[in-house]
């Protein structure tokens, strides 16, 4: 059902770009189609009232002007009129523009902005923790495009934000699934998910629920001493949670039964 949705929105952008090619062009005077400048204006103008047609208008620039100034600003504006649409087939459209104008002017200004707005319309894509999770590590791999290979820009400092919430929604799904192991009784998976977010995910806000589940895990599995180590980080490093209370609790039924075989 997935794959079919998604084959869909593809199937749907495509369509509106070969309906757009197959219109004719606006018509336009000579001393309108002579000039780059006018076509870009002329384009500018019409996007809000006509979307369609205003990106005719950009195309023209492109075309008629590869080389020029205004021929980037409309190979952009193309791609942030799709983005601002919002739906599915748009962002795929306005994607697809984004990359294009990476390639087509690796060197402008714009290029770490047309990066941001990949990441960002993946994003805007993605569904809450507990539902699949695709379009969040494909937006979080964009992001970190961004701040690799345009450190210094403004966009990088709002991609390293970004990341953040692309790596705690990564991380909730996986404790999700690492909880419902634990409650299944299925330990071994749940410490293989709960490892993973201790590992992959050193920021996640609920640190001191994975260190309890984490070593629960281990404690009711019958491997004490593994538990031990993980059901102390969490007493000292989150003294005041109100899981770390359970912790000691845990841990002193350890003591107690490493006593008993003693004796």
């Amino acid at each position: 059902m997935k794959r079919y949705t998604l084959n869909l929105a593809i199937i749907l952008a495509l369509l509106l770009i070969f309906s757009q090619c197959k219109k004719s062009s606006p018509e336009l005077t000579p001393e309108q189609s002579a000039s780059d400048e006018t076509l870009f204006k002329l384009g500018e103008q019409t996007l809000k009232k006509d979307p369609e047609k205003a990106r005719l208008y950009l195309r023209q620039v492109i075309d008629s002007f590869p080389k020029s100034f205004y021929a980037q600003r409309a190979k952009l504006a193309i791609a942030n009129s799709y983005f601002e649409k919002g739906d599915e087939s748009s962002m795929i459209l306005a994607t697809a523009e984004y990359r294009e104008f990476i390639n087509l002017y690796p060197y402008s200004p714009s290029s770490s902005f047309a990066q941001f707005r990949i990441g960002l319309a993946f994003f805007k894509q993605a569904l809450k923790p507990g539902r699949d999770q695709t379009k969040t590590q494909q937006a979080l791999a964009e992001f970190k495009k961004v701040v690799s290979q345009y450190p210094l820009s403004e966009e990088a400092k709002q991609a390293q934000s970004r990341i953040k919430g692309c790596e705690e929604k990564l991380a909730e799904q996986t404790f999700i699934t690492g909880v419902f192991y634990y409650r299944v009784l299925g330990y071994k998976a749940s410490i293989s998910r709960l490892t993973e977010i201790l590992t992959n995910y050193p920021d996640y806000s609920k640190l001191d629920q994975v260190y309890f589940y984490l070593a629960d895990s281990y404690f009711k599995w019958g491997k004490l001493q593994e538990s031990v180590p993980f059901f102390t980080k969490l007493v000292s490093d989150y003294p005041k949670s109100s899981w770390a209370k359970k912790a000691q609790g845990r841990l002193k039924d350890i003591n107690e039964q490493n006593t008993k075989a003693k004796k």
